[in-house]
């Protein structure tokens, strides 16, 4: 794969003006980038509720680990500074958005390596802790890899294969970290099955660092990249000291007005997390009346997001409500699906088994399918069976919960829950990066997905709380309905069209 990027000149900076050489090399890279973002993720989701739920951790406690999957909500909040800084070093040796993927790299790796180094889950904020800064890192990646999709392939027809492509990658290192995770877990403990994801996060760094060189002569690269190196253990520290010291304060907090691990703290939660968008919406009237000098819309910290509400007017509202709904049922099958399939009785190998073999054909099949419905079909119907599978995809849990544990059953669930929800992913890729404003593609993609995400992930973290009200058979037939309620906003967006510039 490395020979196939770098051959084709695939290291040109999107952020720069390049492009890549040919259709194949972005392929390559975007399965590629798939994968290293993928890979993290069920370590600091899935995988991470199976491991506390062996550990005999408190279910509640467990769904306000979810709330960790809150961090890619809000990757907002520092996607500007990426599409407006560098990497130090790394932007002369790499390009701007290469080198902000090499940094988040390292980042994934070492955060791997410390949530082994605590697999006992003894002291639960320590877990906190490196599970927020794995989090944060991968994050990181999908923010600067998206941003470079988006200024590489503008059009509906470029972006189904890069989207594919993405998706492929990101989905087999999901499957593969969860699937190799359990198993692993299973004979040689989860220190052991963390280091071995985190070696395999580690593979793709070397080749991702191979695809560009600089013009500047030998000694001058050298430089260039001694001095990305330091500015990264700069930044990594930074960010590790940052985080702590922002979990301190919170718990110090919690504790201080009564809040506990018996406290069920989802309305306060999502009071705070909305805020910001509420606020956004109250100012809509004044927002689309802004001219283009306006502060508001050049400011670099608000202003793509500004420019978000001021091209689609009131159209917004309906917008962000389908897109709060439309990933609903992929979301909370990630939090609680682990939990039930345990509580089943499903062993590891059994449940790391459909993980792999089971779920990494069927999500390649379901991404190929969204992909190209999402080229050749009219968008908004594609968006309409992607919310109908999605639905489907999380009611299949309510029968593996009444059916006797069998590998066929487990086998049969994970199949259609990977096909509905991978097809479902791809359409809704190339739906939102079709939104965006090619002016800010990393900002603005980081606000509409971030948004996309932050109500399911809400109610993922109150997952345990709701499983011990309603049981397992209710959470999944609620949230394949929240899933499906996506279709009741198409017909106010079908038409919803940004207006150009001043």
């Amino acid at each position: 794969m490395a020979a196939t990027i770098a051959s084709s000149g695939a290291a040109a900076d999107g952020a720069r003006g390049g492009v890549l050489a040919s259709p194949r090399a972005r392929f390559a890279l975007y399965l590629l980038l798939g994968f290293s973002a993928g890979l993290p993720y069920y370590i600091f989701s899935t995988v991470l509720s199976a491991r506390l739920t062996k550990h005999g951790v408190d279910l509640v406690l467990i769904g306000f680990f979810g709330w960790v999957q809150l961090l890619p909500t809000f990757k907002f909040a520092w996607a500007p500074l990426l599409d407006r800084f560098a990497v130090p070093g790394f932007a002369r040796f790499f390009g701007k958005r290469l080198g902000w993927i090499i940094l988040s790299q390292i980042g994934i790796v070492l955060s791997m390596v410390a949530m082994a180094f605590t697999s006992a889950d003894t002291d639960l904020p320590v877990v906190a802790l490196f599970a927020v800064l794995l989090a944060f890192w991968t994050t990181t990646l999908e923010v600067s890899a998206d941003a470079w999709r988006i200024e590489l392939a503008p059009t509906a027809e470029m972006q189904g294969p890069l989207t594919a492509a993405n998706l492929w990658g990101y989905r087999s290192a999901m499957v593969a970290a969860g699937s190799g995770a359990l198993i692993v877990a299973d004979r040689s403990g989860w220190t052991g099955a963390y280091l071995a994801i985190a070696a395999g996060a580690f593979v793709p760094l070397p080749i991702l660092m191979s695809l560009r060189r600089s013009a500047e002569g030998s000694g001058e690269r050298l430089v260039s990249l001694a001095t990305g190196l330091l500015a990264s253990a700069v930044v990594l520290a930074g960010s590790l000291v940052l985080v702590a010291v922002a979990g301190w304060l919170v718990l110090s907090a919690a504790a201080g007005i009564g809040i506990s691990a018996k406290t069920d703290a989802t309305t306060a939660v999502l009071v705070l997390c909305m805020l910001p968008f509420v606020i956004m919406a109250l100012a809509l009237p004044r927002i689309v009346n802004l001219p283009a000098t306006a502060r508001l819309r050049t400011s670099t910290m608000i202003g793509p997001y500004v420019d978000i509400f001021w091209r689609f007017g009131y159209r917004v509202l309906p917008l962000l409500g389908f897109v709060t709904f439309y990933r609903m049922g992929d979301v909370l099958t990630l939090a609680m699906s682990k939990p039930l399939e345990i509580a089943a009785h499903y062993d590891l190998t059994t449940m790391g088994v459909a993980d792999g073999f089971v779920a990494l054909p069927s999500s390649m099949a379901g991404v190929a399918i969204g992909a190209l419905l999402a080229v050749r079909m009219k968008l908004i119907r594609a968006l309409a069976l992607g919310a109908i599978g999605s639905a489907i995809g999380n009611w299949i849990f309510v029968w593996l919960w009444f059916a006797p544990p069998s590998p066929h059953v487990i086998y049969i669930s994970t199949a259609l829950d990977q096909f509905a929800h991978g097809m479902e992913g791809a359409i809704f890729v190339v739906y939102l990066s079709l939104l965006v404003n090619p002016k800010y593609p990393g900002a603005q993609y980081a606000f509409l997905s971030g948004f996309a995400f932050l109500l399911p992930r809400l109610l993922a973290g109150a997952g345990g709380v709701m499983v011990k009200h309603i049981g397992f058979d209710g959470f999944f037939w609620l949230s394949g309905a929240l899933s499906l309620a996506a279709v009741v906003f198409l017909p106010f967006i079908a038409n919803a069209k940004p207006r150009s510039d001043d």
